[in-house]
């Protein structure tokens, strides 16, 4: 029987309109306000460029970008760089972005719960399942993280070090 699963995007937009949501129904307190709103802009930007970046280099590569299927390639290029899930931090980036632009303070929640969520539904499954296909070469590449809940989104600066 194939289980049926709810895939990240579906869970960014449900975190997106929860953060619209929230805004509107416990606004709290307004913490930014214009013209500094457009910051939040150009991070919405970003984060989607950050998705379509990615995705196009697992298109490229030939494999699944979906979770909770079998990788066929291990990616170390481009946003893969500095960030072992850069589509999961383009969501992130994105939804701060949101935050920015709703300017209260209950929207700054959301993407820190959608980082959490996305750690224990998908980022633990899809290491280990790295760790299982691609061995020695992932292990080497997760080295590089910095902190056990963010590693998996933004490496140190010694990520950008030349390929050896």
């Amino acid at each position: 029987m194939n289980k049926r699963r709810l895939e990240p995007p579906t869970y960014f937009l449900i975190f997106l309109l929860l953060a619209i949501l929230l805004h509107f129904v416990l606004p709290i307190i307004r913490v930014i306000n214009s013209p500094y709103k457009y910051i939040g802009i150009a991070l919405l930007v970003f984060g989607i460029w950050l998705n379509l970046w990615a995705d196009g280099l697992f298109k490229r590569k030939n494999t699944t970008v979906k979770p909770f299927e079998k990788s066929s390639a291990l990616i170390l290029e481009g946003p893969f760089r500095f960030s072992r899930h850069p589509m999961y931090l383009g969501m992130v980036v994105g939804l701060l972005g949101v935050a920015i632009i709703l300017g209260s303070l209950i929207a700054f929640l959301v993407p820190i719960a959608f980082l959490i969520t996305m750690h224990i539904v998908f980022i633990r499954h899809e290491e280990k399942a790295l760790e299982q296909t691609f061995g020695q070469e992932y292990l080497d590449y997760k080295k590089i993280g910095t902190h056990p809940i963010f590693e998996s989104l933004v490496f140190s600066t010694s990520s950008f070090r030349n390929n050896e």
